[in-house]
């Protein structure tokens, strides 16, 4: 089935699903910060965070 024929918005569920894993990993890195370089470490871990998950989970699959 080619992407024309499902539709414009058909491939967009794995980058919401992404970006709901970035907001939640902000939210729990935040949460944890005490000091202004935690908050900005915080900032950090929770924008990479989701991208070494899902890189783990593939190295787990092989």
């Amino acid at each position: 089935m080619s992407d024309r024929t499902r539709g414009p918005g058909a491939g967009a569920g794995g980058g919401a699903l992404y970006g709901l894993g970035i907001f939640g990993a902000l939210v729990f890195f935040w949460q944890q910060a005490d000091t202004f370089w935690d908050y900005v470490l915080a900032i950090v871990q929770g924008l990479f965070w989701p991208a070494f998950m899902v890189y783990e989970a593939f190295k787990a699959l092989d």
